[in-house]
């Protein structure tokens, strides 16, 4: 398996590539990542200028500043103007419903990191498909509100067997754990805190943000708890002396598994102190 969550981008902020300025201000307010979106935030008679904006950002950007800057894609006729730019770190594939999707653009953006979106019901059906279709993809993920719309959900729980599918499907082809969803209402903090450590306990890894004011609350949300980093060192400190199965005082049994886990929720602890 190749896709830890150590290292992986906590939060990504969407931005609207018809707006340089705030394109600007969303590289400035401490995401992990920014994606410039052509599609859903651009009105179509503004999606030519903002492709245009978006190549000129990345033209003069050097290969691996911070945070790393990816372009959700409107079609396939975007990738031309912007594939090979140095400040490209991936392209986010909007509506992909299948491996050959995958392959098409990757034969037209080769060294290009690729992150599906999976945004129907066929897409749901193909995840592992689309996830294991070709090295250049980095990552999969949900569009929840294209996904809503085709399966009618109306609760909340309609998605979580989407959810969890899109989960299995990453870890299966040795992808990071997928990054949950945009939560819509910019002012329900607490919704969106509560909506994140669902989205943990089935298995995300951070998630999408459209206003720089949800970055917090994703990180707390997402970031090791101190109760969480006080077991995962009992469990560091016991299994140092122990190679073995163990159980610890209080009766929890530990096993390699359990070790490896808590040496990330560690490591994730240690990222956190660096980031405050």
């Amino acid at each position: 398996m190749t896709g830890e969550t150590g290292h992986a981008p906590l939060t990504w902020l969407y931005v609207p590539g018809d707006r340089p300025d705030v394109v600007q201000k969303a590289l400035a307010s401490g995401a992990d990542a920014v994606i410039v979106d052509l599609e859903d935030a651009v009105a179509a008679d503004r999606r030519e200028y903002a492709r245009a904006a978006t190549a000129e950002l990345l033209a003069s950007r050097a290969p691996g500043p911070t945070p790393p800057v990816h372009v959700r894609i409107a079609g396939e006729s975007d990738i031309p103007s912007l594939a090979g730019l140095p400040g490209l770190a991936g392209l986010r594939l909007p509506k992909v419903t299948r491996a050959s999707d995958i392959h098409r653009v990757a034969a037209t953006a080769p060294d290009t990191p690729l992150y599906a979106l999976l945004e129907c019901a066929l897409a749901i059906e193909n995840a592992h498909a689309i996830a294991a279709a070709h090295p250049a993809v980095r990552g999969v993920a949900l569009g929840e509100a294209d996904l809503r719309a085709d399966l009618g959900v109306r609760g909340d729980a309609g998605l979580d067997w989407p959810r969890s599918r899109v989960v299995v499907a990453a870890r299966a082809a040795g992808l990071p754990a997928p990054v949950q969803s945009v939560f819509p209402d910019v002012r329900d903090l607490e919704g969106l805190a509560a909506s994140c450590a669902h989205g943990r306990s089935l298995g995300f890894f951070g998630r999408s943000a459209i206003h720089p004011r949800q970055l917090p609350v994703i990180e707390r949300a997402y970031l090791p708890t101190a109760r969480e980093v006080e077991s995962a060192a009992e469990i560091v400190e016991a299994a140092a002396k122990d190679a073995g199965a163990l159980a610890l005082a209080d009766g929890r049994f530990v096993d390699a598994a359990i070790v490896a886990a808590a040496h990330r929720t560690l490591f994730l602890a240690g990222r956190a102190t660096t980031r405050a």
